[in-house]
């Protein structure tokens, strides 16, 4: 065998399966690019979640809770998935004025299901306006 390489089912290199570099990483299912948020401070401004978040990555959006059930949340939005895997990493129990960041991934079946729900019930409100059955 002298001089030869294995194969791909020999015995150097790395085992298969195992991906080097950060685009080849396999991410767990849950992991995407909107960041929900919680346990803000109030006041915090839009500049300050940007110099925040920002330094883990490009972001694509922010957007703060304004209403009385929402203050205090926003979701953040990175253009590459890894980014926004690396600030959930860094920021997840993060200090902000005494106040520790709640970092969860955006989990869009929950509110694919929320959404259902409320349009269902419109749907069955104008069944009744019209007496459709």
């Amino acid at each position: 065998m002298g001089g030869m390489t294995p194969g791909p089912s020999g015995g150097s290199g790395p085992p298969s399966g195992i991906a080097y570099g950060r685009r080849n990483v396999r991410l767990p299912p849950e992991v995407n690019r909107i960041l929900y948020v919680r346990n803000l401070p109030y006041k915090i401004s839009a500049d300050e979640l940007y110099d925040i978040f920002g330094k883990y990555g490009s972001l694509r959006q922010i957007r703060r809770g304004n209403g009385p059930e929402t203050r205090g949340t926003a979701f953040v939005c990175y253009d590459d998935i890894y980014d926004a895997k690396n600030a959930m990493d860094h920021l997840s129990g993060f200090n902000v004025a005494g106040r520790y960041l709640v970092l969860l991934y955006y989990n869009p079946s929950r509110m694919s299901k929320i959404d259902e729900k409320s349009k269902r019930d419109e749907i069955d409100r104008l069944k009744r306006k019209y007496g459709v059955s």
